[in-house]
């Protein structure tokens, strides 16, 4: 059996070979194939959010990391646990932390990957198997329904987690339903800071289960500053699928008579929901803070992160929705525990 610290040396040569992606590199022509075929498989899945994507683990893979998140647990498996992933896939290689978790525990992944992201994870574990061989019998791909496993951590729609919670009922379990991405304004914002929010809001298309969909604002605030930060990306409009989804989603709000606030290329939208489609954000005004973080508290199952400029609050920075650590989790639900009391 590999012992923690190899699997740590392993995942930390593999952060460097991220940390170095170079395309004028042969060692990384394959890398760069895989991101073509991603492409073509997904349209969502542009050559730029791949390889931010790619470069998001390159730097969360590093042994410094990996030892601080691994250093409450004694992982001491006197036999494997076959954990079955069931992997979502609406952004790039957003299952792989729950293959992490599961390896850097020393036990086995039966992976069912996403159709929308089959090859990315594939292709993290084969260079991990390059750099450690001893990882090679501990993850097995699958199409199939699961049939052999003591564990399983799924994620999907809120109508797939109410199935796995019935399906997988007889197993320890780990299920993970929708969730948004919202943040808190309070009017004094700098002009920086507003665009690191407009990264978190567009950054995959939005798609993320972490991404901003919605933003809390005080009575009388400006919406156009947060326009104003949005504008420079509108080459969104050069992706095709975005491009629809904008004309789709506009189409169906100017038919509803539905009030919105719209740049051509991205739409404001004042409504309760944590849920917006894409190219739209939605936004609601509030009167008291306090009364605001009592909202957020009882919400809390339907929000996946909050950011703010509230320094000391449990919250992230602007520009810092897509960016957690590896012992932010997702759902709040600690993988690492669910993990560790499985031996």
């Amino acid at each position: 059996m590999i012992q923690l610290q190899q699997r740590i040396s392993a995942f930390n040569r593999l952060g460097d070979f991220l940390r170095n992606i170079n395309s004028e590199n042969p060692d990384y022509k394959l890398l760069f194939e895989t991101v073509s075929r991603a492409k073509d498989n997904n349209g969502w899945f542009s050559k730029e959010n791949v390889l931010q994507a790619l470069n998001a683990w390159g730097n969360l893979l590093n042994k410094k990391d990996l030892i601080q998140w691994t250093k409450d647990y004694v992982f001491e498996n006197e036999e494997l646990k076959i954990v079955g992933l069931v992997l979502a896939g609406n952004i790039p290689l957003v299952g792989f932390h729950d293959v992490l978790s599961v390896l850097i525990s020393g036990n086995k992944a039966l992976v069912k990957c996403s159709s929308s992201d089959p090859m990315l994870i594939a292709f993290l574990v084969q260079k991990l198997q390059e750099i450690e061989p001893g990882f090679k019998d501990l993850v097995e791909f699958t199409k199939e329904r699961f049939t052999h496993f003591d564990a399983v951590i799924a994620t999907g729609s809120n109508n797939a987690a109410r199935y796995f919670e019935y399906y997988f009922s007889k197993v320890p379990n780990l299920i993970r339903a929708n969730r948004n991405g919202v943040a808190v304004l309070d009017g004094n914002e700098t002009k920086e800071q507003l665009e690191a929010l407009a990264q978190d809001v567009v950054r995959f298309f939005g798609l993320g289960c972490r991404s901003t969909s919605k933003v809390f604002v005080p009575i009388g605030y400006d919406l156009n500053l947060i326009f104003g930060a949005l504008y420079p990306f509108d080459s969104l409009m050069d992706s095709a699928k975005y491009a629809n989804n904008y004309d789709y989603n506009k189409a169906v709000y100017l038919m509803s008579q539905f009030d919105l606030l719209d740049n051509g290329f991205f739409m404001l939208k004042e409504d309760e929901s944590y849920t917006s489609p894409v190219a739209c954000l939605h936004y609601e005004y509030y009167s008291d803070y306090k009364n605001l973080e009592e909202k957020l508290k009882l919400d809390q199952d339907l929000i996946q992160c909050i950011t703010s400029n509230q320094k000391g609050k449990s919250h992230f920075e602007f520009g810092k929705a897509q960016q957690p650590n590896l012992w932010d989790y997702a759902d709040g639900k600690n993988t690492l525990h669910f993990l560790n009391i499985l031996t």
